[in-house]
Parts: structure tokens; C-alpha cells; sequence
């Protein structure tokens, strides 16, 4: 059985730290780091696992562990959403591995980190018991600093875990779903109210795309402002469609695309109907796809 797990944690500007991490999932067996994306502007941090269920476990309490002596979100700032050091770990299904078995882990992998880290946690996606915790913005609405009157609500109390967020690792995310694919668009201004007008226009709940989430930030490090998305279904809404209409968007209110980046993996099948040239793809390397990622993975342990 192999499954896919993106956890990702508040932190993108310290390398000491995040290398912590790295070193830490190196000891676990039967889970493999195979992509690792850190972004300074946003302060985050996102890992791609693959492994067995025991594996994966591991891992996650292995981040938990690192994240523990290392974040403290009372002192963490980013232009990206977080209500947890740790702020969310999702599972995937590779292969014959079935949706139902990702959410059986999520259920173990949460109750675990609650008992031993003494944190709330949410279930989340598939793996959800109630449909206004299905989406991740809903559960992290107000982030880390809200997180305390949120919980003392008794329709917010978690699915495990205590009702007050921990001191300094807050409230964490986890859950099952399909796979998603994480995509930023730079625009040549720094304006991030031009940015957050375009997310509103393409984004599926102001009447845009479907299956499309997007937030405007700015980056500081690169004065440029970036419409910052989540794609949840790249066979209904392609990458090719998302650029387009940003793009078109962008030119509405006098401003140009300057590049894309990819956050993560992607599977092969998001990008066989496009040139990543065409998408200004500014990352972009072979092995941004997952397949080619898990051979390349794959081989090296074979030689080593």
C-alpha cells in the first residue's frame, strides 16, 4: 500500500530548521521525502512523502517532534494562512491504494499527534465527519490568533485533542483527499490589491473557476505581487485554463504575468496537454513530476 502525504509547516525562512526536518525523516522506514518547497515570503514549508501507512506515521510525529522544539507561531508571521506549526497533513492514494485507507490513517495519524503533542486537530477533506469542517479555509478562518475563541465555541470542538489551541504549535489539519495541485502566478506589479482582485475573479466561491481556490499576497523578496492558488481538480479545470484566465484578468486591470511556479509535485497527466514553457513555468524541472520523482527516488536507494 503506498500513499502520498503533504504536510505543511510554518516555517520557510530559517534552513537550520527546516534541515532539522530533512534529518529527522531520514531515520524513518518505509517513508521517503521526494520533493521539498520552501518559500520565504509565504513562511511555509511544503513536504511530499511517500511511504506505507506505518511509515507515514512515523514521520508525521517525527515533523511534530522537530516542530515542537523549533516553531513558535506567537513569534511566526507569513503572507500565508496558518493556524498550526504543523498546519496541515493531507493523504493521498498512489496506485491501488483506495481513498477509504487514507482516511483510516488520517484518523490514527490525528488521534496520535493529539494524545502525544497535546494539540487540537481537525479532520478534514474526505475525511471529515461533519460538512462544515470539510473545507480547510473554514477550519482555518481567523489562524493561529483566533484559534482560542474559536475553539471555546462548542460547534468548533475538535475531532481530537484538547479546545484550547497549544501554546505554540496552535491546531492542526488532517485528512484524506484527492490530488491537489498548488499553483502561484507573479504578476509584473507589486500591487497586491490588483493580485487579490484577480484571485477574487478566478477563485470557484466569488463565481470564478471551478474547483479553483486563490488568495492575492505580495512577496516582499521579489516586490512582486502573486495570486497564490489551490487547484482541487486539474482534469475539470486544467493548468492551462487557470494561466489563461489569469492572464486575461491580469491584462484587464494593465498588468502582465511575469512567471508561475509549481508548489509541490504534479502528476503527469496535469501537464500532458501543455508546455510548462506556455505556462512561464519558472521552476519548472522533470522532476516537479511525481512519477519521475518516486524513479528517481526509487533508483537511488536501488544504487545506494
Amino acid at each position: 500500500m503506498l500513499i502520498e502525504c503533504v504536510p505543511n509547516i510554518s516555517e520557510g525562512r530559517r534552513p537550520e530548521v527546516i534541515q532539522a526536518v530533512v534529518s529527522a525523516l531520514a531515520d524513518i522506514p518505509n517513508a521517503t521525502l521526494i520533493d521539498q518547497s520552501s518559500d520565504p515570503d509565504h513562511n511555509r514549508t511544503v513536504l511530499t512523502l511517500v511511504g506505507t501507512p506505518e511509515g507515514l506515521q512515523g514521520a508525521i510525529c517525527a515533523i511534530y517532534t522537530v516542530a515542537l522544539a523549533t516553531i513558535d507561531l506567537r513569534r511566526q508571521q507569513g503572507a500565508h494562512p496558518r493556524m498550526g506549526a504543523v498546519d496541515v497533513a493531507p493523504f493521498i492514494p498512489l496506485g491501488d491504494t483506495s481513498m477509504g485507507d487514507c482516511i483510516a490513517l488520517s484518523r490514527v495519524v490525528g488521534r496520535q499527534i493529539a494524545e502525544e503533542f497535546d494539540i487540537p486537530v481537525f479532520l478534514y477533506a474526505k475525511s471529515s465527519i461533519s460538512t462544515t469542517r470539510r473545507k480547510l479555509a473554514d477550519i482555518r478562518k481567523g489562524g493561529f490568533e483566533a484559534m482560542a475563541a474559536k475553539l471555546a465555541d462548542p460547534a468548533w470542538r475538535p475531532d481530537f485533542g484538547p479546545a484550547t489551541p497549544h501554546p505554540w504549535l496552535g491546531v492542526s489539519a488532517v485528512g484524506a483527499r484527492p490530488f491537489l495541485i498548488a499553483y502561484n502566478i507573479q504578476l509584473d506589479s507589486p500591487d497586491p490589491l490588483v493580485a487579490r482582485s484577480i484571485a477574487r475573479a478566478v477563485r470557484e466561491s466569488s463565481g470564478g473557476l471551478p474547483f479553483v481556490q486563490a488568495m492575492g499576497v505580495y512577496l516582499p523578496a521579489r516586490n512582486q505581487a502573486q495570486v497564490s492558488m489551490n487547484l482541487l481538480d486539474f482534469e475539470k479545470t486544467p493548468l492551462s485554463r487557470v494561466f489563461e484566465a489569469v492572464k486575461a484578468e491580469a491584462a484587464l486591470r494593465g498588468v502582465k504575468v511575469a512567471g508561475s511556479e509549481i508548489v509541490g509535485l504534479i502528476p503527469q497527466a496535469a501537464i500532458d496537454s501543455t508546455a510548462p514553457a506556455d505556462l512561464l513555468i519558472e521552476n519548472w524541472h522533470p522532476n516537479l513530476i511525481l512519477e519521475n520523482a518516486i524513479r528517481e527516488k526509487i533508483s537511488a536507494h536501488r544504487n545506494g
